[in-house]
C-alpha cells in the first residue's frame, strides 16, 4: 500500500484525530493508538480500524519518557490536545524534534496553536461558526444549521490533517527533515469553503441565506418527499438537465416560468413537491435512472450498501463483526487502500508487542507494568 512502512503514533482523542489516523492506517501506515489507561478495555474510538492500542499514562514521568522513546522511532505523531498540554508534559515539538529531526509532529486542534481562542474549548459547531461557513448553511428565515459534525471535525480537521501529514512526508524525502503541522479546524473548514469565497462575484450568494442557487433556494436544487415517506434529491442546475427534470415530472417547460426566475422559485417548489409526493421513491428512480436529470434517491444507512451502483463498485465493506462501513477513498489503481476487516482494538491490547517492537526490553516492560504506567489487556477469545 502507498503508506507501507510509515510508523504513526496517534494520541487518543475525539473524532477528528481518530479519522486522521484511520485514513493513514487504511493506506498502509502502521498506526499505534496511544490510549489512556482505563479500567475497561472498551474504547469510545469507533475509528480504530487497522490500528493497534498501547495503554500509556502520559501524566506519569515514566510514561512521558516512554513516549519520547517511541517518538525516536516514529515517522508521525498525531496529537489532539489543546495548545500547551504537550509542553506541560515535556513532550512539545521542540523536545521531540530535537531527539528525532525526521518526526512529523501533527497538532490537530479546533482553533490552532496561536490566537485568542487557542486554549479555549470548542466543538465542530464553534469552529464552523468562526470560519464563516455556518453563516451560509440553513434554510430561508431559519437559524444557521450545522450539518451534524462533518465539516469542521472531519473534513476541515481529520482529512486536512491527513493531507498535511502526507505532504510533509513527501517533502521529507527531499529534505530529510520533519516539521510541525498546525492543523486548525477553523482554518481547515474555511479553506474547504474556498469556492464560496471565490464565487462571491458570480452572483451565486447575493441573496439571503436559503434563497440562493445552491443553499435550498432553487426548486431544482432541493430534496422532495415521496409518497412512501422517503426522499429524492434534485440537482438539475444546467438548462439541459433541468429540461430532463421537467420532462420526468410530466410538465411542459413552455407553460412554466423561466428556470432562473427567482420570484417564481417558491411557487415552483410547491409544484415540484406536490408532484414528487404522488409516487414512491422506487417509482421515481424508475423514471429518472439512466437520464441526466440529476435526480437520485436519498438513501438511508440501511439501504446505501445494497444500492446497485454502490454494490457494483464495492463502495462499502463489512468487517468480521458484520459491521458495514465505507470503503476507503479515493481508489488508487496500483496501491489501493486495503482496510483491515478485523474488529477495532481494545485499550492496551497490543501494549507489550508494541513496546518490544520499539526497542523496549521485557524487563523494562515489566517495570512499567508494575508501576502502573502501562496497561496490558488480553481480551478473551469470545469477545
Amino acid at each position: 500500500m502507498a503508506l507501507s512502512g510509515v510508523r504513526v503514533l496517534e494520541l487518543a482523542g475525539l473524532a477528528p484525530a481518530p479519522l486522521c489516523g484511520m485514513i493513514l492506517a487504511d493506506f498502509g501506515a502502521r498506526v499505534v493508538r496511544v490510549d489512556r489507561p482505563s479500567h475497561s478495555a472498551l474504547t469510545t474510538d469507533v475509528q480504530g480500524r487497522g490500528k493497534r492500542s498501547l495503554a500509556l499514562d502520559l501524566k506519569r514521568p515514566a510514561g512521558a519518557a516512554a513516549l519520547r522513546r517511541l517518538c525516536c522511532r516514529a515517522d508521525v505523531l498525531i496529537e489532539p490536545f489543546r495548545q500547551g498540554v504537550m509542553e506541560k508534559l515535556g513532550l512539545g515539538p521542540e523536545v521531540l524534534l530535537q531527539e528525532n529531526p525526521r518526526l512529523i509532529y501533527a497538532r490537530l486542534t479546533g482553533f490552532g496553536q496561536t490566537g485568542r481562542y487557542a486554549k479555549s474549548a470548542g466543538h465542530d459547531i464553534n469552529y464552523l461558526a468562526l470560519s464563516g461557513v455556518l453563516s451560509k448553511l440553513g434554510r430561508k428565515d431559519e437559524n444557521p444549521c450545522a450539518p451534524i459534525n462533518l465539516l469542521a471535525d472531519f473534513a476541515g480537521g481529520g482529512v486536512m490533517c491527513a493531507l498535511g501529514i502526507v505532504t510533509a512526508l513527501y517533502e521529507r524525502n527531499k529534505s530529510g527533515k520533519g516539521q510541525i503541522i498546525d492543523a486548525s479546524m477553523v482554518e481547515g473548514v474555511a479553506y474547504l469553503s474556498s469556492f464560496l469565497w471565490k464565487s462571491q462575484n458570480l452572483g451565486l450568494w447575493n441573496r439571503a441565506r436559503g434563497e440562493n442557487l445552491l443553499d435550498s433556494g432553487a426548486p431544482f436544487y432541493e430534496t422532495y418527499k415521496t409518497s412512501d415517506g422517503k426522499f429524492m434529491a434534485v440537482g438539475a442546475i444546467e438548462p439541459q438537465f433541468y429540461e430532463q427534470l421537467i420532462k420526468g415530472l410530466g410538465l411542459d417547460s413552455d407553460k412554466l416560468p423561466s428556470q432562473l426566475s427567482f420570484s417564481d422559485w417558491p411557487k415552483m417548489k410547491k409544484k415540484f413537491a406536490s408532484i414528487f409526493a404522488q409516487k414512491t421513491q422506487a417509482e421515481w428512480c424508475n423514471i429518472f435512472d439512466g437520464t441526466d436529470a440529476c435526480v437520485t434517491p436519498v438513501l438511508s444507512f440501511d439501504d446505501v450498501a445494497s444500492h446497485q451502483h454502490n454494490k457494483q463498485r464495492s463502495s462499502f465493506i463489512k468487517n468480521d463483526q458484520e459491521e458495514i462501513s465505507p470503503r476507503p477513498a479515493p481508489l488508487l489503481s496500483r496501491t489501493p487502500a486495503v482496510p483491515s476487516l478485523k474488529r477495532d482494538p481494545f485499550i492496551g491490547e497490543h501494549t507489550e508487542e508494541i513496546l518490544l517492537e520499539y526497542g523496549f526490553t521485557k524487563q523494562e516492560i515489566r517495570k512499567l507494568y508494575s508501576d502502573k504506567v502501562i496497561e496490558i489487556s488480553k481480551p478473551k477469545a469470545n469477545l
